[in-house]
């Protein structure tokens, strides 16, 4: 009897935790995806790439780091060199936030070593670049009339932020993705398999820190609920085991 009580009870509770952690949004996805990738020297990932356009080939997602290089990048306002750079407007919509104008600049770019070069496919790279955001919170009346976007009407009193994130040419950086030919040929990685491109110029840790950052009470809450279910499982399976 104990241990059915227990093993129903740590299935309520990994339940609620999974429900929690996919409340958060896009973020659980890149977090899960970026954790569960193999990570693979960029020249097994370029010759992956390379044998991509063979038919009938397999090609997994993974993941690579290395050092970003572009041959032209641009200059931020304090004249650091950035590859990519995306600035998005926001309005408080509950308990997250709703996009109104969503503005990207970027370069080609790729991450290499001392022999080997792989390109980032720019064009798909969007929720999942991870970095140390930029933002500035105010309220409407705060923006200046050219940055609303037309047909976007917007309370003086309604609360929005301005969130920049990007990447640098001088960082190293990690990448995951399923490799493949651009068209011109060369190796890169994109989006695939059903998963994002993912680019992060941060220790796996630190990611996850921001990724959970929007919703941290949330992913705190779920957390507590998976040691806690998992303890019953385990405790529950004990007791099945002598029949308790």
């Amino acid at each position: 009897m104990i241990a059915i009580v227990l093993l129903i009870a740590a299935a309520v509770m990994l339940a609620a935790a999974v429900a929690l952690l996919r409340s958060v949004g896009p973020a659980y996805r890149i977090g899960r995806t970026l954790s569960a990738a193999p990570e693979l020297p960029l020249a097994e990932v370029v010759a992956l790439a390379m044998g991509s356009a063979t038919a009938g080939a397999r090609v997994p997602y993974v993941r690579t780091r290395g050092r970003i290089s572009s041959e032209d990048d641009f200059p931020d306002e304090n004249d650091r060199p950035l590859v990519y750079r995306r600035q998005r407007l926001q309005r408080r919509d509950g308990r997250s936030w709703a996009t109104l104008d969503d503005d990207r600049l970027a370069v080609p770019f790729g991450l290499e070593d001392r022999q080997t070069y792989l390109g980032v496919d720019i064009n798909a790279l969007g929720d999942g670049l991870v970095v140390v955001p930029r933002e500035s919170l105010g309220v409407a009346s705060d923006l200046p009339p050219d940055m609303v976007p037309d047909g976007v009407t917007l309370a003086p009193e309604a609360a929005v932020r301005i969130r920049i994130d990007q990447l640098s040419a001088i960082e190293q950086a990690t990448v995951a993705g399923v490799p493949a030919l651009d068209a011109t040929g060369e190796p890169m990685l994109t989006a695939g398999a059903g998963r994002p491109l993912i680019a992060t110029s941060l220790a796996p840790d630190e990611a996850m820190r921001i990724l959970g950052s929007e919703r941290r009470g949330t992913v705190k809450a779920a957390a507590v609920l998976l040691v806690i279910g998992m303890g019953c499982l385990a405790v529950g399976l004990v007791a099945l085991v002598f029949r308790l």
